[in-house]
């Protein structure tokens, strides 16, 4: 994961498939199931794969992966592949390269939110954009009604940044913040301070899946998915249209999930969620249940998110906020090494784990367990 490194979100991607496959002991003649993230440029699909490896097989193909809400729901399409007869080793990958874009002056997010015909005429006219203007106006809204604080929100970066500060691979491992750093840096757009907001970066992730009675024949202990669930916002992807600003779709999505996996929120050892900013976070907290709806900020306050801090264990590789903008993909890899016991920031007999992806308009939750073997 890097800044701009002037490279293709398709080499990075291919980077990222070679290490998967060396990590499951696979070729690729023996991958038949690709899913990637519908709608991004750049991304490997079958062709793509067939092309680069120089392989011939027949290879299902979807769209319903590789980040946001859906990298989370990933293993369901799966497992309807599966169970249908269509493929039986199936890749998720994403590959990125926004922060090249961004320094070359041309595409990215922004350029994204600037262009979309509906927020370029009803939004952006008003002001409303881009998206740190959103989110500010969500943390102010939060704030008033239940008195969360500055401090509650630097705690969130303070987690992620310690977090990144010990892993190998984050953009930001040599940069290291305290509490009293964050508080001293202005907010830019009122309460938003650029360390509540997501880094924009260069980087790819890729997970292999494969039915769980094949679990075994690798030489990778197993992580299995327990559950999956999934939810959709009435605001849709605009959002001067939402009518209720401190709340997001992980309440329809999570208890759908833990159901599914027999699972309690306090049964969780690691959470790892979409983080654009640190007041999105919070609210995913609150809506997977792991407090009452605006007790938020009392529930992430001092160390309770590190991964030595006694709490809930989160993004434990430094997420969006200091890791990388991989768009959800890096937070599973993360997982898996967690629910290994491999992870750089090793949380402790780890077992549950769960991922809550995001995209504003939708959300996708998954459990995993590990120590299987």
């Amino acid at each position: 994961m890097s800044g701009p490194s002037g490279r293709s979100s398709l080499d990075m991607a291919f980077d990222a498939i070679d290490a998967s496959l060396a990590d499951a002991g696979l070729q690729p003649s023996q991958i038949d199931g690709i899913m990637f993230a519908e709608g991004l440029a750049g991304q490997v699909d079958a062709d793509a794969f067939r092309e680069h490896y120089g392989v011939h097989q027949d290879i299902w193909m979807s769209g319903d992966g590789g980040a946001f809400a859906q990298i989370a729901t990933a293993p369901h399409a799966a497992w309807q592949a599966m169970q249908a007869g269509l493929a039986t080793t199936i890749i998720s990958v994403l590959g990125i390269n926004w922060a090249s874009q961004a320094k070359a002056g041309t595409g990215g997010p922004a350029q994204y939110h600037r262009e979309h015909a509906i927020k370029a005429n009803a939004e952006a006219v008003f002001g409303f954009l881009p998206q740190p203007v959103y989110y500010a106006h969500i943390a102010r809204r939060h704030m008033i009604d239940f008195g969360t604080t500055a401090e509650q929100l630097g705690a969130i970066a303070v987690a992620c940044r310690r977090h990144a500060n010990g892993h190998p691979g984050a953009v930001m491992r040599d940069k290291p913040l305290s509490l009293r750093d964050y508080l001293a840096s202005t907010p830019f757009i009122d309460p938003v301070r650029k360390e509540d907001c997501c880094l924009i970066s260069d980087g790819a992730a890729a997970f292999i899946m494969v039915a769980s009675e094949k679990a075994g024949d690798f030489p990778q202990p197993p992580v299995t998915v327990e559950g999956v669930g999934y939810g959709g916002a009435q605001e849709r992807t605009f959002f001067a249209q939402e009518p209720q600003f401190t709340a997001t779709p992980q309440g329809y999505a999570a208890p759908g999930a833990f159901a599914m996996a027999g699972i309690k929120p306090a049964d969780v050892d690691v959470l790892t969620l979409y983080d654009p900013f640190t007041i999105t976070a919070l609210m995913q907290i609150e809506d997977m249940g792991f407090c009452a709806k605006g007790e938020g900020g009392a529930f992430v306050e001092g160390r309770a998110l590190h991964f030595d801090g006694g709490g809930l264990p989160f993004n434990t590789h430094g997420g969006m906020l200091s890791h990388s903008y991989t768009l959800g993909a890096s937070h599973v890899v993360e997982l898996v090494r967690q629910l290994r016991g491999e992870a750089a920031n090793q949380v402790p007999e780890a077992r549950i784990g769960v991922h809550g992806g995001y995209s504003g308009s939708d959300a996708g939750c998954m459990v995993l367990r590990g120590g299987l073997n």
